[in-house]
């Protein structure tokens, strides 16, 4: 009896400890690096992105330039759970999820008035330095995009 209950324990150690460290590898603030990125013409640019926790919950906040070259900010502030949450700041989405496929992968989907307009993944690097985030989706004047931006780990 004693030795179930020690091994049932250890596995509840390893997979806590599992989805901690798969959050902690999003954790901190990624700047854009232009250089590597493949981004589609005419779009906006998130020039830096902050994931911190937030209690239970992660924020996220984007910083950077829309299509015309003016600043833009918006958050968002919710789980890895594949849930929609609110963003603030953002006239082209009011809502955003994010769901954990493994320890260095999550799935995007962004919508705007309960429409899907961008789906994307992000993968971090085997390294933690690095994370390419994969998207396409239909701009606000309904034109078909994909981008690929990658950010280094400030």
């Amino acid at each position: 009896m004693k030795a179930k209950t020690i091994v049932s324990t250890l596995a509840l150690c390893f997979v806590a400890a599992a989805v901690c460290f798969a959050a902690d590898l999003q954790m901190g603030t990624w700047k854009l690096n232009e250089a590597t990125s493949k981004l589609a013409p005419g779009g906006a640019k998130n020039h830096s992105v902050v994931y911190e926790a937030a209690g239970d919950e992660v924020r996220i906040t984007v910083d950077g330039t829309d299509s015309e070259g003016k600043p833009v900010h918006n958050e968002w502030t919710g789980k890895f759970d594949g849930k929609d949450y609110p963003v603030t700041g953002d006239s082209g989405s009011d809502a955003r999820s994010y769901k954990q496929v493994d320890d260095r992968t999550l799935e995007l989907t962004i919508k705007k008035g309960g429409k899907v307009t961008v789906t994307g993944r992000i993968v971090v690097s085997a390294d933690g330095k690095t994370r390419t985030v994969t998207t396409s989706g239909t701009d606000p004047q309904g034109k078909k995009f994909k981008s690929i931006a990658v950010y280094d780990k400030q």
